[in-house]
């Protein structure tokens, strides 16, 4: 893989590709987008583009191992016992996870499921002994697993299908000008929309991303076959919507999905209200979907940045603040979701019954 300051820039291709074989999906487009993002640096911290809950405090992946830790405890303390990471990051939230769910017994093999290998000398470094995985596939088929995506699934391609006066056509990408735009395809996609929603006004869009579906059905039958708990964390919505979401930010802001594809993160939001059903179709029971902030509040995250900042003092007003940030209202708290999802004989897990 040639990275990314070498590689012919992605936008120069896509134009090439699609002056050969016409428009191309925006799935395609966000999938090639976001493939060669990944793959060609690190895109986290304050030097990066973006940062995530567990880059913001302790106190989020310390939470976490603490859930995973009752949960495991609960339901027998069962081992061999497997943590599963998809999308791990710098391993900022597994360390933190894994060193606080150490302190109940709770000692598993490790598990990255990683694309970049920009990461993962990071990762090494940070959680050393941690084995990776390009997919689900090659994860131990023993014993239970503890699975956690934070702020995975939003990074998955999101196929949009849009309603034009001659029915329903997926939204297809283009160049115009220094940039790309959509436009409504010519092959009729009336089939691929549910019945209830056919008959919505033209214009409408309706996103739907089959990576998410396709992730969550395979943890749903990991769960089953071996028991086990999940937590998916990222920000979208617990209802039915429509309209397109994709989005990029680019150094801490946000930028124009279309363009200087590869050079950005694109994201959508998560359309959990499609995936908990999905979970349920192979029998997997479905903690429920909450908001972040109340999900954090219930398991303590109060009284801990308390704790932290009698220890010490001089840093309270940067735990306090990182605190406000994970879970206030107007910041993480209601936008991020939490979904939690077990083996029909595990426990409900604490969070999740407010």
């Amino acid at each position: 893989m040639m990275d990314g300051a070498a590689a012919e820039p992605l936008a120069a291709i896509f134009r090439r590709l699609i002056a050969n074989t016409g428009p191309i999906s925006l799935m395609h487009y966000m999938g090639e987008s976001n493939a060669r993002y990944y793959t060609s640096r690190d895109p986290l911290g304050s030097a990066g583009d973006f940062i995530t809950a567990p880059e913001i405090s302790q106190m989020f992946g310390e939470l976490i191992g603490l859930w995973l830790a009752d949960m495991w405890i609960n339901a027998g303390r069962e081992t061999p016992v497997h943590y599963v990471e998809l999308g791990p990051g710098r391993g900022t939230l597994a360390k933190d996870a894994l060193r606080t769910a150490r302190r109940y017994g709770l000692e598993p093999s490790i598990h990255f499921v990683e694309a970049s290998t920009a990461l993962k000398d990071i990762q090494l470094e940070t959680v050393p002994g941690a084995q990776w995985h390009h997919d689900l596939s090659t994860i131990p088929a023993y014993g239970p697993v503890l699975i956690v995506a934070n702020e995975f699934l939003d990074a998955l391609p999101v196929r949009q299908l849009v309603k034009t006066p001659q029915g329903w056509r997926e939204r297809m990408v283009v160049p115009e000008g220094d940039r790309f735009v959509c436009i409504a395809g010519q092959q009729p996609m009336d089939a691929a929309v549910p019945e209830a929603r056919r008959g919505a006004a033209d214009g409408t869009i309706i996103e739907t991303c089959p990576g998410a579906a396709a992730t969550v059905y395979e943890v749903a039958g990991r769960l089953m076959e071996q028991g086990g708990a999940a937590l998916f964390i990222d920000y979208g919505h617990d209802q039915l919507r429509d309209g397109s979401t994709l989005q990029a930010v680019r150094q801490h802001l946000k930028a124009d999905p279309f363009v200087s594809p590869g050079e950005a993160d694109l994201t959508a939001h998560v359309d959990f209200a499609a995936l908990a059903p999905i979970a349920q179709s192979r029998g997997c029971k479905w903690l429920g979907t909450v908001p972040q902030g109340r999900w954090l509040r219930e398991l303590g995250i109060e009284t801990r940045a308390q704790a932290l900042a009698q220890v010490a003092p001089e840093h309270a007003a940067a735990i306090h603040s990182a605190r406000d940030r994970l879970i206030g209202e107007g910041q993480m708290g209601l936008l991020f979701k939490v979904m939690g999802l077990a083996h029909p004989n595990w426990p409900g897990g604490a969070g999740f019954h407010g």
